[in-house]
């Protein structure tokens, strides 16, 4: 017997929406902040930590400096939690955000800044708050400095790593300083080591810290210094970077900076801590303490190579657009600021006393213009974008042709 289908029984097509639309739909108000939210965010904390440090440590300080140092630190720690939540909610609410930006070649690159921009804040919490609120507060910087580091170990071998094994052939022209980021956190992390080292009340801790920062050191510097020749090869083949990546020159003189500084600081905490816990020879902590000082001398020499690249790399593209990129300014010549001041310590000299303080007062001036320029951008909503997003919307087209 036959069926009679009338109208009624027949049941409508159902809208089907692809992926991108539904991706479109999180690209309105907090959730595109949240979406867009990348790991280069956390560079405004490497160089607002910075700031505080030079205001705090430098040579000719006023009880105002002082003050200021902490308020600019207060203002880290807010803007360092804030991105720290922000990031987990992108990738709570979006986790395949995560695979595409650890498959990105420079979005993946900026996780080095989130243990950078923690050390900064370790590193003013042994020189602020240990003074003021005892010895507990050294152990609380010693936990996080241990969290540091052993993120520091991590991105800076895997995300080098993931750049060999995984993704398309990667050109020497497309190669831009900012391989180092990960890299350095080693470096940054072996200095922290070093401040945090001389205010843990207990000496075997301090040793053990001082020696696992001289292995960070290890790892971290060469292998930078490696990636610097690559870089310099890229330079000399394929001439200056694009405009939106001009700042990126001046990254090198990170490691170049923090690096004279933890050989000088660690050399520092050699001298004291050895002896006090028989390590090597009686001799060996002032050993330690010259070899420090002799390569932070040579590191800081073969930064100003680096610094007039930059500084005549900046002078002929004269004009280039503002991004989240400019804080790539103040971090790099802040640790290299550091390293003078450090060096006028211990020699002491008046000439690197003074030379430390003026590149302290520029990297503030920068520090304020690019503040300015990033809440202009935050405001506006125009620094809100991740490339990595791209890579997820091709993958999104493909799969609707696939469908």
């Amino acid at each position: 017997m036959a069926t009679n289908t009338t109208p009624n029984s027949v049941t409508p097509p159902q809208p089907q929406f692809s992926r991108m639309e539904q991706h479109t739909k999180h690209e309105q108000g907090w959730r595109r902040v949240v979406r867009n939210f990348t790991p280069s965010w956390f560079s405004v904390s490497m160089g607002t930590g910075i700031v505080s440090l030079l205001l705090h440590n430098l040579p000719y300080n006023g009880i105002w400096l002082y003050w200021l140092s902490i308020a600019i630190f207060l203002l880290n720690v807010l803007l360092f939690l804030a991105g720290s939540v922000i990031t987990v909610l992108r990738y709570t609410l979006y986790p395949e955000i995560f695979l595409a930006m650890i498959k990105h070649p420079v979005q993946s690159m900026f996780i080095g800044t989130f243990p950078m921009g923690l050390a900064t804040i370790i590193n003013m919490i042994c020189l602020v708050c240990v003074p003021q609120w005892g010895q507990w507060v050294s152990y609380f910087a010693w936990g996080l400095w241990i969290f540091d580091a052993a993120i520091s170990v991590t991105v800076a071998l895997s995300l080098p790593f993931i750049l060999m094994a995984h993704g398309e052939q990667t050109h020497l022209s497309s190669m831009t300083a900012v391989w180092l980021l990960p890299i350095v956190s080693c470096i940054v992390a072996a200095s922290s080591g070093a401040i945090v080292a001389e205010v843990l009340p207990n000496p075997q801790y301090a040793l053990w810290t001082v020696i696992t920062s001289y292995v960070l050191w290890g790892i971290g510097l060469p292998l930078a210094l490696m990636v610097m020749v690559i870089y310099l090869a890229r330079l000399a083949l394929h001439k200056l970077p694009p405009k939106a990546v001009i700042v990126s020159v001046f990254l090198p003189l990170g490691p170049l900076g923090q690096g004279g500084y933890g050989a000088m600081k660690l050399g520092q905490c050699a001298r004291d801590i050895f002896p006090e816990t028989q390590t090597l020879e009686q001799t060996s902590g002032s050993t330690f303490y010259a070899l420090g000082f002799l390569v932070g001398l040579i590191l800081w020499s073969f930064g100003l190579v680096w610094l007039f690249f930059a500084i005549a790399s900046i002078a002929r593209n004269k004009t280039f657009p503002f991004n989240i990129g400019w804080w790539g300014f103040t971090f790099p010549l802040g640790v290299f600021a550091t390293t003078t001041c450090q060096m006028g310590r211990e020699l002491p000299s008046e000439f690197f006393n003074i030379i430390g303080t003026i590149l302290s007062i520029f990297v503030v001036i920068l520090w304020i213009i690019v503040s300015i320029g990033t809440l202009k951008g935050v405001v506006s909503g125009k620094l809100f974008v991740a490339p990595c997003l791209a890579d997820l919307r091709v993958e999104d087209k493909d799969a609707g042709k696939t469908a």
